[in-house]
């Protein structure tokens, strides 16, 4: 497998109570410091419901983030095509790309949120068909197929061709998958990427394995070619110096999140209240649905995942506001600084160089030493000046250690 990517995937979820005007600023915010630690993914989603789910517009957030970012991709995740009609998909994305300069993912669903899809008048029972349908029209409009018309029993097309094209050709595309198989065997007949979004879950974690295999043979049975690069998993993680920091700053904002959103407002299958947070938390990190701890920890989750899955192409991190803005600002940091470049072996030369000279310490050292020594004694006061020197560098005040790689040498999915 080529060099994992890294990125966040907004929905978003805010709790209620803050201004929706500073929580769009946040967000498009989050994708310019993404851009500039080097992340390769940013992910934005469609809901129109729930209160949480602030975003209704993808394409707006991501015109935004792209004139303050140069780098980083940016996806729709995801456009729910049973609530548009497919040309007006595709122009809006030919738009946004050539607006990015080919840096636009398409990413697809049938519609998340029961909620959005009542309020339209739609069926749940035809949303994964008419997603199906959807993207079948919207990839020949983007490819710049000769005008063709198209009657389906939602929408019209008559004589249709886009004016403008993506700016990348062909544009990358991806579909969500849940914990059914339809994303993964929709993904193969059209020969896209993936993004599992249900992998925060254990339920979604349990069903990973067999998961790429529907996408395989779906993609066999269409003439189409899948790739594990084009996968994309999500993780819910929280990191800092310590693994007890991480905890105290996640433990409330993620009782909040499960209790209000999950339990409350959404009514998920299965999510009960949880009256004590801790339990909920440990409940969390020991079924490998999140990692709050160290880079190391996550580090270890990450590997885990790709034994698990048998690779896959992208780990996303879920953005929520588990822990307040600063706090979460530099657990995004950290994973830029101590997990991206472990897990891509981007510091192996380093060790390398660094256990070279422990090895060969006695020798090339000595020698040093004695050349420098030699010179100290040939020049008069320098010996004196020297010892002088030394002794004020003992004096001065050690300031408290910042986290470094392999300073949490216990590594557990625990309390810690």
């Amino acid at each position: 497998m080529q060099r994992l990517r890294f990125g966040a995937f907004v929905a978003p979820h805010h709790p209620l109570g803050e201004s929706p005007m500073l929580l769009f600023r946040r967000d498009i915010e989050l994708a310019e410091r993404l851009d500039q630690l080097g992340y390769d993914e940013f992910w934005v989603g469609e809901h129109h419901s729930s209160g949480w789910e602030t975003i209704g517009s993808p394409e707006l957030i991501i015109a935004a983030a792209g004139e303050r970012t140069g780098n980083i991709r940016l996806g729709t995740g995801v456009i729910s095509l049973p609530y548009h009609h497919p040309f007006n998909v595709a122009s809006r994305l030919a738009q946004l790309d050539q607006m990015v300069r080919g840096r636009l993912i398409f990413g697809s669903g049938p519609g998340a949120l029961p909620s959005d899809a009542h309020t339209l008048g739609i069926d749940p029972m035809v949303q994964r068909d008419r997603q199906d349908e959807a993207m079948g029209v919207i990839k020949r409009l983007l490819a710049g197929e000769d005008r063709f018309s198209y009657e389906s029993d939602w929408f019209t097309l008559r004589d249709a061709a886009l004016q403008i094209l993506p700016y990348q050709e062909p544009m990358e595309m991806a579909t969500a998958s849940s914990l059914s198989p339809s994303g993964m065997v929709l993904a193969g007949k059209h020969g896209t990427g993936v993004i599992s979004i249900a992998s925060t879950s254990s339920e979604g974690l349990a069903a990973l394995p067999t998961q790429w295999g529907f996408a395989e043979t779906s993609a066999a049975e269409h003439g189409q070619q899948v790739d594990r690069t084009n996968w994309r998993v999500m993780m819910n993680w929280h990191i800092a110096e310590t693994r007890e920091q991480a905890r105290q700053e996640a433990v409330l904002g993620l009782q909040r999140w499960h209790n209000e959103y999950n339990v409350q407002v959404l009514g998920r299958p299965g999510a009960k209240h949880y009256d004590d947070a801790w339990v909920l938390l440990d409940t969390m990190v020991n079924s490998g649905a999140a990692v709050i701890g160290t880079p190391d920890d996550l580090v270890v989750a990450l590997r885990n995942l790709q034994q698990l899955t048998g690779g896959f192409g992208a780990a996303i991190g879920f953005a929520h506001d588990w822990a307040n803005h600063d706090a979460t600002r530099r657990s995004w940091e950290m994973v830029a600084r101590y997990v991206i470049p472990e897990i891509n072996g981007h510091l192996r030369g380093l060790r390398r160089s660094a256990d070279f000279l422990i090895e060969k310490q006695a020798d090339l050292m000595g020698a040093a030493s004695q050349a420098v020594m030699a010179k100290i004694r040939e020049t008069p006061g320098a010996y004196d000046a020297l010892k002088v020197t030394l002794s004020k560098r003992s004096d001065n005040p050690k300031s408290a250690p910042e986290w470094r790689p392999g300073a949490d040498v216990t590594i557990t999915n625990g309390n810690g």
